[in-house]
């Protein structure tokens, strides 16, 4: 009998982006999860099942081998730590960026010159006590999980760290980026005990991964 592998994957875009590396690998999803109340969802190949789990818990997941292998962005393995996995493959796939972005009006750079403490809202504070620690900046940062724009526009802060993809909802907000963190985009993660345990059954889905990969960025 075949080992069986768990893919863990975020719905939304990583979901929808990593579709043609399965199916470059000859393996398809049988169905949606934005339609399936399902968390365990079946593969055309029985020997391979996909769960659907938060994007923050991927590397979770893997790290303890609930799942053989996922695919979870730069920022969620930035904040992670990357602990117990294997990262053999940026599959270049739901790229955007990390940002610093405050209200249209608000003087980030003279406050930034005078020493002012920040109040700085984000989820990802391990990318933003870094980042701003490298450039000498005191910050207060406030944890929140969501609308991370609305935080400068009610006075809860100064400014925000978030991703940015195309930064309509930023405009939309009256807000606008002031500092560029870092590009973002997706790794493929495996589970290190499953590496070598597993590996005759990985590595044919790794290399096929690799190389859809490869040729989408050619």
């Amino acid at each position: 009998m075949s080992q069986q592998l768990t893919l863990a994957l975020s719905k939304g875009r990583i979901f929808e982006e990593t579709l043609p590396l399965l199916k470059a690998a000859g393996i398809e999803v049988t169905e949606d999860p934005e339609t399936s109340r399902k968390l365990i969802l079946a593969t055309t190949d029985p020997a391979l099942r996909v769960i659907i789990v938060r994007a923050s818990d991927v590397p979770t997941y893997v790290q303890y081998g609930a799942a053989d292998f996922g695919v979870a962005g730069k920022d969620v393995l930035h904040e992670h730590g990357g602990e117990g996995l294997y990262q053999p493959i940026d599959l270049d796939i739901a790229k955007c960026r990390m940002s610093v972005a405050v209200q249209v009006g608000f003087d980030y750079d003279n406050a930034v010159r005078h020493g002012a403490r920040l109040r700085v809202a984000t989820k990802y504070l391990q990318t933003a006590r870094e980042h701003f620690a490298s450039k000498g900046v005191h910050v207060d940062l406030i944890k929140l999980y969501g609308s991370m724009e609305l935080a400068p526009l009610v006075g809860l802060a100064d400014a925000i760290v978030d991703l940015v993809s195309t930064g309509s909802t930023l405009r939309a907000n009256h807000l606008h980026e002031v500092e560029h963190i870092m590009q973002i985009s997706s790794r493929l993660v495996v589970n290190q005990a499953a590496l070598k345990l597993k590996r005759e059954r990985l590595q044919p889905i790794l290399d096929a991964f690799q190389r859809a990969s490869a040729s989408a960025a050619a």
